[in-house]
């Protein structure tokens, strides 16, 4: 599959803007979401923090994640709107965690999750037949189950607090894809109401562990 000029340039700027953080202690800290400095108004951190990762196979699946999802959307919608829903993605899904965690001191994460499961969310919306063949898997697995199990794979990731890793940004990012592609298309809320409802509900199951304190 090939790779389109902007993904490109995402990852290749992602995996510097990580090299520098994960080689310099003060630039990570100066770019990480540490909620504390963003509650003192350093709010360039929704963003860049989006750039940075905790390890280099943190940094590996994030960009192979969005490799696989990232064609249809730009193919489909074109490079800017891509850029759009990556970079509001990212920003909505740290917005999230900030209301989520705004009681918490001393948090912070990093990770371009939130963006990349905005373009998941996207992608599978606006292809719904897409299908990924990983390679410890030997057939074709639904786009939207993929996309299922990493939002539950979240929730697990929340709930055990691991890593440094902004696990509920992945839901702020898919809200974000939702929403941006649901906004350019809205004719989607029709032709693909199943498939909307079924992409919520993992979202909805987030809502009610934090409504009910489980979370």
């Amino acid at each position: 599959m090939d790779i389109a000029p902007v993904v490109l340039l995402i990852i290749l700027v992602t995996g510097f803007i990580t090299y520098r953080g994960l080689n310099d202690s003060s630039f990570f800290s100066k770019y990480n979401f540490d909620l504390d400095k963003v509650r003192r108004g350093e709010v360039h951190r929704i963003v860049t923090s989006g750039f940075l990762h905790v390890d280099w196979m943190h940094y590996a699946f994030n960009m192979f994640s969005l490799y696989m999802f990232s064609s249809i959307v730009v193919t489909l919608t074109g490079s800017v709107f891509f850029i759009i829903v990556y970079l509001l993605s990212i920003a909505i899904g740290n917005i999230l965690t900030y209301q989520l965690y705004i009681k918490q001191s001393q948090y912070y994460a990093v990770g371009a999750s939130g963006g990349v499961t905005g373009i998941i969310y996207a992608a599978i919306l606006l292809y719904p037949d897409l299908k990924l063949y990983l390679f410890f898997i030997p057939i074709g697995i639904k786009g939207y189950i993929f996309a299922i199990l990493y939002l539950v794979y979240s929730i697990y990731g929340m709930k055990r607090n691991l890593g440094n890793i902004g696990h509920s940004a992945h839901f702020g990012g898919a809200i974000g894809g939702l929403a941006l592609v649901l906004i350019r298309y809205p004719q989607l809320l029709n032709s693909q109401k199943e498939l909307v409802v079924l992409l919520l509900i993992p979202i909805a199951v987030l809502a009610y562990l934090v409504k009910t304190k489980r979370i």
